[in-house]
């Protein structure tokens, strides 16, 4: 990765998944020695911690949402990647908690008929909210089921009107760097940036997402608000969204930026396409257990029927 600024740490130093994966099934037989030893009850009381915060009432949307079961909130709270608070997959919840996610403003630019700057509370307030379940997976070769709370983010672009130039959508996540200690590693150029093609923007399945098994979204996740794009590599759905911008070309994204080799715009899911230091045709799924088999990855992370048609004539091992 590269950057002028701070210590830098190139990705081939980054603990790979592999690693961190085998520490984890360590850390789970520990745990069943431990339940040998008497402490069944504090295990059970980790595995099934209920989810916790402001309450975010939704509906199942059944259109979308797969039947495979969730992942339980500790999973999904304590397992996350969000560079800003560091490299490791607890970092963001041992740091995010300190964010200032009050007030909170989005603003909404470029080319578009109508630019608007929305508080929180008006872009809840734009669409109805919908809970739907989502496989998020990653690079890394993991995956999870999430329960999102969110509306589509057609919603609130055809709110400001874009013009014929807008064939792109760029998303800028908020920069705190007093809080953030992922910040001051060099990792990356901040603020951290993504986007997306504007047909794939405005796909019904792209959410804008505020919350996650009927709670606002804790700050690790991505709050106040995320976007979601769940045939894409995770790494695409930015968090803690302070700017959207439409315009003419297409964005060159912080992980194109740091390693254009391993990172490319479109980050489909695609486990005929290995990543450089890792194989992507099969996945763990969190939270499985120690002896549970690997599963196959699938092709747009099984969403192939609604979204292939959106990538017809491309050479998606060149177009990665």
């Amino acid at each position: 990765m590269r950057t002028t600024q701070g210590s830098f740490i190139p990705p081939s130093e980054i603990t790979p998944e592999s690693v961190w994966i085998g520490r984890r099934r360590w850390l789970q037989q520990a745990a069943l020695g431990s339940l040998a030893l008497g402490a069944a009850g504090l295990a059970r009381a980790a595995d099934d911690e209920s989810p916790v915060g402001p309450v975010l009432k939704a509906p199942l949307d059944a259109r979308w949402s797969t039947t495979e079961k969730p992942n339980g909130w500790r999973d999904i709270t304590t397992y996350n990647n969000f560079y800003e608070f560091g490299t490791g997959k607890g970092d963001p919840s041992a740091h995010a908690g300190r964010m200032a996610l009050q007030p909170w403003a989005v603003k909404i630019d470029g080319a578009v008929q109508h630019p608007m700057t929305l508080d929180i509370d008006d872009l809840r307030r734009l669409a109805p909210l919908e809970e739907r379940i989502y496989r998020l997976r990653c690079v890394e070769a993991w995956s999870m089921v999430i329960p999102w709370i969110g509306y589509s983010l057609s919603h609130l672009l055809k709110q400001v009107g874009p013009t014929p130039d807008a064939r792109y959508v760029v998303f800028t996540t908020a920069l705190q760097p007093d809080v953030m200690p992922g910040v001051r590693q060099g990792i990356l150029d901040w603020p951290y940036t993504e986007g997306l093609r504007m047909d794939e923007a405005m796909h019904p399945l792209t959410l804008l997402t505020f919350g996650v098994y009927g709670r606002e979204l804790p700050a690790q996740n991505g709050a106040p608000l995320r976007v979601i794009v769940p045939w894409k590599y995770g790494f695409k759905s930015a968090k803690s969204l302070v700017h959207i911008r439409l315009q003419s070309e297409p964005p060159v994204t912080s992980w194109m930026r740091a390693a254009p080799r391993e990172y490319g715009f479109y980050a489909n899911v695609n486990p005929a396409v290995p990543h450089p230091r890792w194989s992507q045709a099969t996945e763990q799924r969190i939270g499985s257990g120690f002896f549970a088999p690997r599963l196959q990855t699938r092709p747009f992370n099984g969403y192939a029927d609604e979204v292939a048609a959106l990538y017809a004539g491309m050479d998606l091992r060149q177009n990665f």
